[in-house]
């Protein structure tokens, strides 16, 4: 469990249920409400309750923080539903699956459902092994997610659909699977995001486009699964819960071209990007190449 600094009682617990609720105007100014939804997730500083793998705990709390949130790593089922009760959100990883952590996860998953509060899924490597595709499977029966977020390949496979994975990487676009997300959105009553080349962000009625970044940002292990829990993040403000995919990925995109003006290779990127993640304000949030069809 890692809790860096007194957040166990921490003011940001405000909850949502995951309902979208944003107008549907396509001339809606994306880039100003990702500038002000990051504003607001400073001066808020949710909690997260992630339970991840063990390969990213480390870099999922430094982004967390460095972006101005609060993480807790706790997997015990003995105590997930309190801790689940204590944060904003909920991020739920299946990157390093044991049949006690999936236990927990639908604990957790319960209880936020019970009290409103959003739930992220990350389906690492939904597709490689049966056995995370019915993790998957009993997850989504068990508890009602807010956003599904994942690469192509990870999204196809939750579809039901054939999907080919290179481990927990894709070996999909997202342009193949944009029908795909939007009809599982549809289906499970939730948000998909999509991360690849162009993001993408679906309730199954919008569908907002995002580009940026950079190159580099797949060469750090767990910059994905960060990035469901900043999803999670944003998703505890209580807005639109589109809006907190949205601004999750504008301000990866945005720290990763920062980033990477001070990185030499993926061993300097990654610290370079926890800066920019800290760094990015107003500024580079407007700039943000973000369409709604």
């Amino acid at each position: 469990m890692m809790l860096p600094g007194p957040i166990l009682m921490h003011r940001s617990t405000r909850t949502i249920f995951p309902r979208t609720v944003m107008s549907e105007n396509h001339s809606f100014n994306w880039p100003r409400h990702t500038a002000h939804q990051l504003r607001m997730l400073r001066e808020t500083g949710p909690l997260v309750h992630n339970i991840t793998n063990y390969v990213v705990m480390g870099i999922t709390a430094n982004v967390l923080l460095a972006q101005g949130a609060y993480p807790v790593m706790a997997h015990a089922p003995e105590e997930v539903e309190e801790m689940t009760a204590l944060a904003g959100a909920l991020a739920l990883n299946i990157g390093t699956l044991s049949s006690h952590w999936v236990e927990s996860m639908i604990l957790a998953g319960r209880k936020a459902n019970q009290m409103g509060k959003p739930v992220v899924l990350d389906p690492v490597g939904a597709g490689a092994t049966s056995y995370r595709t019915r993790t998957v499977s009993r997850i989504l029966e068990a508890v009602r997610i807010s956003v599904l977020r994942g690469n192509p390949s990870e999204i196809l496979a939750v579809s039901g659909a054939q999907a080919k994975t290179r481990g927990v990487d894709a070996v999909h676009g997202v342009e193949e699977i944009a029908a795909v997300a939007r009809e599982l959105a549809l289906r499970l009553n939730c948000v998909v995001a999509v991360s690849g080349e162009r993001d993408l962000v679906t309730d199954g009625t919008r569908t907002i486009r995002l580009a940026g970044g950079h190159a580099l940002m797949t060469k750090i292990t767990g910059m994905g699964c960060a990035l469901s829990s900043t999803t999670a993040g944003f998703a505890a403000l209580g807005d639109d819960v589109v809006a907190g995919a949205v601004s999750a990925m504008a301000l990866y995109n945005a720290a990763g071209e920062l980033a990477a003006r001070n990185a030499s290779g993926p061993g300097s990127f990654e610290p370079a990007f926890l800066d920019a993640l800290a760094e990015v304000g107003d500024d580079q949030m407007l700039l943000g190449k973000i369409i709604q069809e």
